[in-house]
């Protein structure tokens, strides 16, 4: 436990932004896995959808500092890729 008062202040602080970088990230990860499911399913109409969801959730991790720009660019490139790759084939 800290003893100094800012310290324990930057300890809370930092508490919380584990807590919403952790929000941030499950998102994240919980929309891919959707999108995954909805492109093995076979329903290409849903699986859009779920790419378009999972796009928007990677954006915004990554304008909130939790996803580094290039990796939040490999993930959608990613993702684009296998949505590509199963309407086209």
């Amino acid at each position: 436990m800290p003893n100094i008062r800012s310290a324990a202040k930057r300890a809370r602080q930092a508490d919380k932004r584990e807590l919403r970088n952790k929000r941030a990230k499950s998102l994240v990860k919980t929309s891919i896995r959707r999108f995954d499911e909805a492109l093995h399913s076979g329903d290409e109409e849903e699986a859009k959808n779920r790419l378009y969801n999972a796009v928007r959730q990677i954006d915004k991790a990554a304008a909130k500092g939790v996803l580094h720009k290039n990796n939040a660019s490999r993930k959608k490139s990613s993702l684009s890729r296998m949505f590509n790759k199963r309407a086209t084939g």
